[in-house]
């Protein structure tokens, strides 16, 4: 039936009106889930924290290295440590999966949000627990596994080499400075502004001939000079026994505690490589020897940051729990290592964090503010040297 005019007219309205309705309801329903309507939950996985966790742990081994930077073994064996201790204890939330909250984080520099994601919980949670790490957790275990060396035994390194024994039989082990990045407030950073430029904290260490890391200081700004931040170290606890030392870089007046390579002769290990003149006098000899062992300190820093690529990004910590990140760093480190733990898989791994957050940081040595050494201490490598060079002699005839 053909309808009228005033019927068409009126037909369409409601066509238009049921159109305007279509747009209209969707959009009142997201406003009043705004406003405290219903809402859609955030964390939907229906694998938890705990079982991702134990999915890691009881998988292949490779899967619990990338997250967590370490073997299932190891891990196991840490939070038994924790819960056994107390350090951690089971709530809600087990051991196993707060040591996971931790190590993630540290192992990908990842913020709160990244954990929500990963392991579900709300953002509270992780706030709560990666502070308890940082403030009860590190300090506990830097107790017992940033050990002092033994300063009544000789390193076997040392004791089984001809070409460091008995010139180095008093000696420890290396110490080194490495600058670390930091984020901080503009109005704070002016002390933080390292020689390149960016903000960093000047970060020592002391490691022995297995790669161990026995003292870590951290916290001095990134404009402390190394000399400076051992000072510190030594008026708050680190000692060198009497009559022993640590092999150190230039960035150190030489001491008959912290022996130093002579200035302006050869030292780095490639200027003594193939191709180039072997030692030529007492002091050529003694860089070249001094840097064979202070070596270690060097490939120690090399492999932690490796293993944890944390330490050349900033972070989005406060600053008291930026500068325990290093040492964090460190007793997993030689927890690893403690427990046999795998470092060939480092040489293969891509960095798990992206290598444009990387920030340059200052490198190499750096000549010691007061670019002298004690009598002492020169005379003591004076010693060394000669004994070194007249052996040396008698080997080459």
């Amino acid at each position: 039936m053909r309808l009228s005019l005033r019927d068409r007219i009126r037909k369409r309205r409601e066509e238009e009106d049921d159109d305007m309705m279509l747009f209209i309801f969707p959009a009142l329903y997201l406003m009043s889930s705004a406003r405290g309507g219903e809402k859609k939950k955030r964390h939907t996985s229906e694998e938890s924290g705990e079982v991702k966790v134990r999915r890691l742990l009881e998988g292949h081994v490779k899967n619990c290295q990338v997250a967590f930077r370490m073997e299932p073994h190891i891990f196991r064996e840490l939070a038994n440590y924790l819960r056994s201790r107390r350090l951690v204890v089971d709530t809600r939330i087990t051991v196993e999966e707060k040591l996971g909250f931790f190590l993630y984080m540290l192992s990908h520099n990842a913020s709160y949000e990244d954990l929500q994601v990963f392991f579900g919980h709300s953002n509270d949670t992780f706030h709560h627990h990666i502070n308890h790490f940082f403030k009860v957790v590190i300090p506990a275990l830097s107790r017992r596994y940033l050990q002092a060396p033994d300063p009544n035994q000789v390193h076997k390194k040392i004791q089984d080499n001809p070409r460091f024994y008995p010139f180095f039989k008093n000696c420890l082990g290396a110490i080194d400075g490495t600058h670390i990045p930091i984020s901080i407030t503009s109005e704070k950073a002016s002390p933080f502004r390292n020689r390149k430029g960016t903000l960093s904290i000047n970060v020592m260490v002391a490691c022995d001939f297995d790669l161990n890391f026995t003292f870590v200081s951290s916290g001095w700004e990134g404009s402390a000079t190394d000399s400076r931040v051992l000072r510190s170290a030594m008026s708050k606890g680190f000692q060198v026994p009497p009559g022993k030392f640590y092999l150190v870089d230039g960035g150190y007046a030489n001491t008959p505690s912290f022996l130093a390579p002579y200035w302006g002769v050869r030292y780095h290990l490639k200027e003594f490589g193939a191709g180039h003149r072997r030692p030529q006098n007492p002091k050529e000899l003694f860089n070249h020897h001094h840097a064979l062992l202070r070596n270690h300190v060097e490939r120690a820093l090399g492999v932690l940051k490796k293993r944890f690529p944390i330490l050349k990004v900033a972070t989005f910590h406060m600053l008291e729990n930026q500068v325990k990140i290093p040492i964090a760093a460190s007793i997993f480190h030689n927890l690893i290592r403690l427990l046999h733990g795998d470092e060939e898989w480092l040489d293969h791994q891509p960095d798990n964090i992206p290598p444009r957050n990387f920030v340059a940081v200052p490198s190499g040595d750096q000549m010691n503010d007061l670019n002298v050494g004690s009598v002492q201490g020169n005379a003591l490598r004076d010693t060394i040297a000669q004994e070194m060079w007249v052996q040396y002699q008698q080997h080459l005839n």
